[in-house]
């Protein structure tokens, strides 16, 4: 069928590509009305990365700027609006950059980066040169922003006080030129000091950034408004300094809140044009669940992601999309600074779909960031990685993990982070592994409670019980893979089935078998008996035989929280 053609805009951020290139657009210009309605002189958006925050400013600018291609918004919602479109749309020089570049090492190539993607902009203007609207003078200061460093690999090149003041200078040059005042879009405003922070420079960002905005953004006669996105809302005595017309539309404001993120009834329509309806509950489980203002949305880039493959791929079940878009720190210093106590049982609540309270601060700078717990959890909540279930009072919300891809990576770097304590700690780990070879299920036992005590417990109450046998698995195979002497496979198939976990000692000729269990009813003699059964049923055994192995050791395992239970049989 024809209407099956359309293609996935998986990474387009441009509007007009996809508007015209024959891509599936999920209607978001609803937005154009709500900011032209209502609109601050300064306007920030914050949301979590790959929310369709670049493609919303995408589509601002194809809609306000003069010269704009009307035909591109034929038949969507803001098409209906004919007011408002003969009043703005195609009525306003804009000037649009996007900052999410500007991540150097150091703060001279990231100033670098700065000066390039402002002078990049500026150099759309061009026409300004020849304008007699424009003195010489004022031609030499289009120049200035747009000058290129010959020896230095054709960068552009710009004084602090150019540079601190090239958005204004672009304002004012375009005002002068049009007539008419000018719309400053800044999309991921936060990244050059997100970038700064994490490679020592952030006073010097700080200290750029800040002026930057004050000059395009206060003290600004040719703007009309401007549009800002980004992930945190930076506290504004950092960067938005006497700011005073600031207008904050963050992930708790009831305005514009589906206006990023996908929402039941698009997606629901989005995999029915794809033929693919019967993924919902696995999409639903895997990408919904983040609470913005009033309503909850999927992750747009996740679900396009997952269509995409999963039209040529009819096997493929939901996986994790987003945490390849960033390296997800937050997440690791959170479960760094977990201590044994409370916060160590609010995580395991957490993975386990339950809620917890907290007191959630949105105005933090990026130095701030790790400096607490308390911080973090706000961070947390502010990049998505928490969302909320209902606000108490105030600031005070009822958090939880928004859905299952967030919910790995939680337990994926738990589970890092649990290999690192045990390959730091070699002494429990030969007592583990001594007790497992010698047949001693006391000590293995003994040995495996310790481990389930210091890391953080991986459960749910909503998830099958192999997903829970996966979590007691997946700490055996962490610390048996650190023997490297030892042959050790999971989940390979054996006389008729699949063992869980199975060791060759080759230079010992012991072949080990261990089947996990979970105890649901806390029965962990029994778990242990089905375990022993089910190696004995399925001959798990036989293939060790056949590799020469001259004894053979049948571990059954069972597990219940934080708790394990051990049952051994040996062959000799």
């Amino acid at each position: 069928m024809e209407r099956i053609n359309k293609k996935l805009p998986v990474g387009v951020e441009d509007f007009s590509k996809i508007r015209t290139e024959g891509f599936y657009y999920i209607d978001k210009t609803g937005l154009i009305k709500e900011l032209l309605n209502n609109w601050g002189e300064v306007n920030l958006f914050t949301r979590p990365r790959r929310f369709g925050k670049s493609l919303n400013m995408s589509m601002l600018k194809s809609f306000l700027e003069i010269g704009c291609d009307k035909a591109l918004f034929d038949g969507l919602k803001i098409s209906k609006e004919t007011a408002l479109c003969e009043e703005f749309m195609g009525k306003f020089p804009v000037v649009s950059i996007s900052l999410k570049g500007v991540n150097g090492n150091g703060f001279n190539t990231a100033r670098e980066m700065l000066c390039s993607v402002i002078g990049t902009e500026a150099m759309r203007f061009q026409f300004l040169l020849e304008s007699d609207r424009l003195t010489e003078k004022e031609k030499m200061q289009y120049h200035q922003l747009t000058m290129i460093d010959t020896t230095n690999q054709g960068s552009f090149v710009m004084s602090d006080s150019i540079l601190m003041g090239s958005l204004k200078t672009l304002s004012m040059l375009l005002q002068k030129y049009y007539g008419t005042k000018v719309i400053i879009l800044i999309d991921e405003y936060d990244v050059p000091l997100a970038k700064a922070n994490e490679n020592g420079y952030y006073d010097q960002m700080v200290t750029l950034i800040r002026v930057l905005f004050e000059q395009a953004l206060k003290t600004n006669d040719h703007l009309q408004f401007a549009v800002l996105t980004g992930c945190l809302r930076v506290a504004k005595e950092s960067i938005f300094t006497g700011l005073n017309n600031l207008k904050v539309l963050s992930i708790t404001s009831v305005s514009f809140d589906e206006s990023f993120g996908f929402t039941d009834e698009e997606v629901k329509a989005l995999l029915e044009y794809y033929g693919l309806s019967n993924c919902y509950s696995a999409v639903k489980d895997w990408y919904d669940g983040y609470h913005f203002g009033n309503v909850d949305v999927y992750c747009p880039w996740d679900v396009i992601s997952y269509i995409d493959e999963r039209r040529v791929d009819s096997t493929l079940v939901p996986k994790n999309y987003w945490s390849n878009t960033s390296s997800n720190d937050v997440v690791r210093h959170f479960i760094e600074k977990a201590d044994a106590g409370t916060t160590k049982r609010e995580i395991e609540r957490l993975i386990a779909g339950d809620f917890v309270v907290k007191e959630i601060h949105q105005e933090l700078t990026y130095k701030e960031m790790y400096d607490s717990i308390e911080n973090i959890w706000s961070v947390l909540f502010t990049t998505g990685y928490l969302t909320q279930r209902g606000r108490l009072q105030n600031d005070v919300y009822q958090l939880v993990i928004p859905n299952m891809e967030i919910r790995t990576i939680f337990t994926g770097q738990i589970m890092k982070l649990f290999k690192e304590s045990v390959k730091k700690d070699g002494s429990a780990l030969n007592a583990f592994c001594d007790a497992l070879k010698n047949g001693d299920a006391d000590g293995v036992e003994r040995q495996f409670e310790k481990y389930l005590k210091k890391t953080i417990s991986i459960r749910d109450t909503f998830v099958r019980k192999t997903t829970k046998e996966n979590f007691y698995h997946g700490i055996l195979l962490g610390i048996l893979g650190f023997k490297e002497s030892w042959g050790v496979s999971s989940n390979k198939e054996a006389g008729d089935g699949y063992n869980d976990i199975q060791v060759e000692i080759d230079d010992e000729d012991i072949g080990i078998i261990i089947e996990v269990k979970y105890a649901h009813n806390a029965d962990l003699e029994s778990g242990c008996t089905e375990a022993l059964e089910q190696i004995n049923k399925n001959g798990y055994a036989e293939q060790l035989r056949e590799d020469g192995m001259q004894t053979i050791l049948k571990y059954g395992i069972a597990c219940y929280k934080k708790k394990c239970r051990v049952l051994l049989e040996r062959e000799e």
